[in-house]
């Protein structure tokens, strides 16, 4: 009989549990970005200086050749190499926390392990991506960590943690039928309490317009704590996130979590519409990253940047809340949460 991470006391920490490191993916596809490529190295090397104060960043870099300009990029940006640790990992995209390892933590004993969840390209949109399906394998060798493969196709972005046994996620990304068509929703949850060693799965509706990943929680809602979520908004009748993000609150204030309490929830505005080309992008202040000390969020030079920031500094109280501008970065489709994957350290017994 095999015996699930969960049976053996893993689950997956919340994202303010202390890390010992972030992994990265360091970006070298330039279709993602198209000719707007160039445009990102300052706001992402600035996320990986401020995240290197704080903890140790691990960077998947694909070959020789990106190393030597990931190395470049770092004395040209003033980024010292101290606190980071290049990884030579082939990549596909640099959309890390969905490719990237699902680390659990032991309750009982200071044990780590890694989830090879499969990877595909959010249901095959963008091939090929046999690269980023093996990078969890590939950081497991790295560190010497054990590893379990479920079998099914599971994104960091589509699940957020309460670090009290409740995973939440979304009704149009999980139950879509371009990830796990064989599956149940009763299935899909099923895996989330063996592999992420939830007790409880909270699901709201939809995600917002432009979201290629068919509506990713990062976006929309956060846990902040263990029973606190930030939610972000619409307040534009007319604007197309207004409905979906409306049935999502209508979602969250009928919940209950597990020691049967309401949710408390911070409402978080999104911010003006960034249009590129004709094409609107899923540009959300929800895609901020937890990091040891600081939280990273990213702006969008619009007058609900330092709203949305003084919001989020309320809500981590013993962080420090940094913006950093992602009006480039967002033409490819994420942010910061969506570009990076937490280490946890193990469990202090």
């Amino acid at each position: 009989m095999i015996i699930s991470p969960k049976e053996s006391g893993f689950y997956f920490p919340p994202e303010w549990h202390p890390h010992r490191a972030t992994w990265l993916s360091f970006p070298r596809n330039t279709d993602t970005w198209e000719d707007r490529f160039e445009k990102i190295y300052p706001s992402y090397l600035e996320f990986i200086k401020v995240l290197s104060r704080h903890e140790e960043v691990c960077i998947n870099a694909h070959d020789d050749v990106l190393t030597t300009k990931i190395r470049g990029l770092f004395e040209q940006y003033d980024v010292s190499q101290d606190n980071i640790r290049l990884y030579q990992h082939k990549t596909n995209d640099s959309w890390c926390r969905d490719h990237g390892p699902a680390f659990l933590i032991n309750k009982n004993n200071q044990d780590k392990m890694i989830v090879n969840w499969e990877y595909n390209a959010w249901g095959g949109k963008y091939p090929p991506f046999d690269d980023d399906n093996n990078i969890p394998v590939k950081i497991a060798e790295a560190l010497g960590l054990p590893y379990v493969t479920p079998g099914i196709v599971m994104e960091g972005g589509s699940v957020e943690f309460n670090g009290k046994g409740t995973v939440m996620t979304s009704k149009s990304c999980l139950l879509n039928k371009n990830r796990n068509p064989h599956l149940s929703q009763k299935e899909i949850e099923q895996y989330l309490h063996d592999y992420y060693g939830m007790d409880q799965v909270l699901w709201v509706t939809d995600g917002i317009v432009g979201d290629d990943t068919d509506g990713h929680i990062d976006d929309t809602i956060r846990f902040v704590n263990e029973d606190t979520v930030i939610s972000v908004i619409e307040n534009n009748k007319s604007d197309d996130n207004f409905i979906p993000l409306k049935e999502n609150l209508e979602d969250l204030k009928k919940m209950r979590l597990l020691n049967g309490k309401q949710l408390n929830i911070i409402e978080l505005p999104m911010p003006d519409p960034v249009i590129d080309n004709g094409v609107r992008l899923p540009a959300s202040y929800a895609n901020f990253y937890i990091a040891n000390s600081v939280v990273i969020v990213p702006t969008y030079r619009c007058k609900q940047d330092e709203t949305a920031l003084s919001i989020i500094q309320d809500s981590f109280k013993d962080r420090q809340v940094i913006g950093i501008d992602s009006t480039d970065i967002i033409w490819g489709l994420g942010s910061f949460h969506c570009l990076s994957q937490q280490e946890p350290l193990p469990s202090k017994i």
